[in-house]
């Protein structure tokens, strides 16, 4: 007999539930042993491999020509200039001289293969720069005259590498060759020049170096050069004897001399190296920092036969502008710091006394003449050659600066002032 819940259905409904059935039942999964699990792991983890692999050897074979097509700006190299030493301050030349060893009969040996080690690396950021030859080049080279310089790779922009060098290279020469210490030449060009303190800055373009090059080079490190003492181990490396390489230690016999140049002066670190007249090179501490940049003289006059370097922290803010392709700031100022024995005696007031004006320069265009003092540049207050140099830096070719100074007359000093409109000397 039919019940109730039966009796209550139609035959199609009856027929739908049935036929729809099978969608309230629960499917289980068939339980994973640890077996399948491991290899289904194993499996994606060689998948994973195979993936990397070809990617990696994908990303290495386009490299080259993704540098090449999509190459980004150049970076912007800065150089931060370094401090003076505190009066009576422990300098670093206290640890470098602790970490030579004491030269006697029993570490001589020992001492001279430590210091070629720290040479060895050192020399990693030298080079050697010559013009691309002329007959006329030819001619100097058969009579025994070399042409070329030595410089220092100072930055890398991540599209060149950066090298320091003295502009008696350029001449009138369209290109140059740089030769790494691996012994292969490359191309190179000018970055900039400035042929009042006598520096030029050279770029070979990275994506020409070859890998095999790369080991033999290392951008160098400029120091302190305001910490160097009088006595402490150097090395110079470079074109120093008429050839490329050379390579002379010794000692710092003087930090005393300045030599003075259109718009500032620089520290002059004297040492007791033997090098040709027409030599040029690198000075190094015993860190195998650069200190000093040997250019071909410092003293025209001189008959020294020895090195003399230029103290590299006084040529940082120059450097600098050479290596970002900027041109730097020329006034035409030879001048010299009133001293507090000249204000005294002969009444003059502060700031730096004007001793000569280059004839084609924009300080004379502007009015100054030999004998004025000048103690105020745009906003910063001059009160020595110092100051005023920094002053000058501070400035960009083609703009316009008000020096304010004071010149003699027949009642005393007056104010006079100057617009001066900075230029350069390329």
């Amino acid at each position: 007999m039919p019940n109730d819940k039966d009796r209550n259905l139609s035959p199609e409904e009856g027929s739908e539930e049935n036929k729809y059935s099978f969608l309230q039942e629960t499917i289980k999964p068939k339980p994973i042993s640890r077996e399948q699990f491991a290899k289904q792991l194993a499996r994606f983890a060689v998948y994973g491999v195979i993936l990397g692999v070809f990617a990696c050897l994908v990303f290495f074979a386009l490299k080259p020509w993704i540098e090449d097509k999509f190459e980004g700006d150049a970076k912007t190299v800065t150089i931060p200039e370094d401090e003076e030493p505190q009066e009576g301050g422990e300098s670093d030349s206290t640890a470098e001289e602790d970490s030579v060893p004491a030269a006697n009969a029993d570490s001589y040996e020992e001492m001279m293969a430590s210091m070629n080690e720290r040479a060895a690396e050192a020399r990693k950021g030298i080079v050697s720069i010559e013009p691309v030859k002329t007959e006329a080049d030819w001619k100097k080279e058969m009579t025994g005259i070399s042409a070329g310089a030595a410089g220092v790779v100072t930055a890398d922009n991540g599209q060149e590498l950066l090298i320091l060098a003295d502009d008696s290279v350029c001449g009138e020469a369209s290109g140059w060759t740089v030769t790494f210490q691996d012994g292969k030449k490359y191309s190179a060009s000018l970055k900039k020049q400035d042929k009042n303190t006598g520096l030029a800055v050279f770029s070979v373009p990275r994506r020409d170096i070859a890998a095999s090059t790369w080991s033999a080079v290392k951008v160098s490190t400029l120091g302190n050069s305001n910490l160097v003492k009088q006595g402490d181990t150097v090395m110079a490396l470079g074109n120093l004897f008429g050839y490329a390489d050379g390579m002379g230690y010794g000692m710092v016999s003087s930090t005393d001399y300045k030599e003075a140049f259109f718009d500032g002066e620089c520290d002059i670190l004297a040492t007791n190296i033997p090098a040709a007249s027409q030599g040029t090179g690198v000075l190094f501490n015993m860190k195998g920092e650069v200190i000093g940049l040997i250019p071909e003289t410092v003293w025209d006059d001189s008959e020294s036969s020895m090195v003399n370097a230029y103290a590299i922290s006084d040529l940082k803010p120059i450097i600098e502008f050479l290596a970002n392709g900027e041109s730097v700031p020329y006034i035409g100022i030879y001048g010299t710091t009133v001293t507090t024995q000249l204000k005294e005696e002969q009444g003059m007031p502060g700031g730096i006394y004007v001793v000569d004006v280059d004839p084609d320069s924009p300080a004379m265009a502007a009015g100054i003449q030999s004998g004025d003092i000048i103690y105020a540049v745009g906003n910063d207050s001059i009160v020595s050659i110092g100051s005023y140099q920094s002053a000058v830096l501070k400035t960009r070719t083609g703009q316009q600066v008000l020096f304010e100074g004071r010149r003699i007359g027949a009642e005393g000093y007056v104010d006079v002032d100057f617009y001066v409109t900075v230029g350069s000397r390329e």
